[in-house]
Order: C-alpha cells, then structure tokens, then sequence
C-alpha cells in the first residue's frame, strides 16, 4: 500500500491495533465485559471505513464486512443468552465469530504492510 496515509487511514489502524489487543486480552482472560470494548471499536472502525473514499480503506472493505457481520453476530448471540449465562452451543460459535474477525484483522494487518 502506499507510504502516505491519510490521517483516516492512519485512525482506523490504530483502531485495529485497540481491537486486536482487546482480542487478546478477552482469549488470555475469557472476560466477556470486553464485548462492550469491542463493541466501541468496531463502531469507531465502521464510522471510519463505511462510505470512505480513502483507496486503502477500500481495499480493505471485504474484510471489515467479515468483522462488522461476525461482530454483529455476537451482539445477538449475547442477547439471547439466558442471563448472560452462555452455554456450550454458544461458545461455539462465539469462538468461531471471534476467530473470523482474528483472520479479518490479520488480513488487513498483512494487506496495509503490518505484518
């Protein structure tokens, strides 16, 4: 990608960089209060990339639409939990929603030269 970022563009890495690290916290501890950290990231990504002119942030759309869904995904799968409680079948698939967004960020990461 290019050497010149926009200050767009440059804003919605450092968002990636928070996301990633609030990925890693929520698989080292299993504290499903990052959900609402991750929640404000992901918004903040959307609000930057959704609609944006900026080439990079173009380019990287097919992956932030696999992190908007798959987070999407999760809001609702929360929601229907029974007092929070989440049960075998929902950790399931909330590892496998938290995996695709790892493999969206690291796509990203590797398309915009971080990795």
């Amino acid at each position: 990608m290019d050497n010149e970022l926009s200050k767009e563009t440059a804003e919605f890495i450092a968002q990636l960089a928070r996301l990633n690290k609030t990925m890693s916290e929520l698989f080292s501890s299993g504290n499903v209060a990052l959900f609402t950290q991750m929640n404000e990231e992901v918004k903040k990504m959307h609000d930057l990339q959704h609609g944006s002119s900026d080439k990079v942030l173009q380019a990287i759309d097919p992956e932030c639409v696999v992190i908007y869904g798959n987070f999407d995904m999760i809001v609702k799968l929360l929601r229907t939990t029974e007092d929070g409680v989440i049960d075998t079948a929902a950790q399931k698939a909330l590892n496998k929603f938290l995996h695709n967004i790892d493999e969206a960020v690291v796509n990203i990461a590797a398309t915009l030269g971080l990795v």
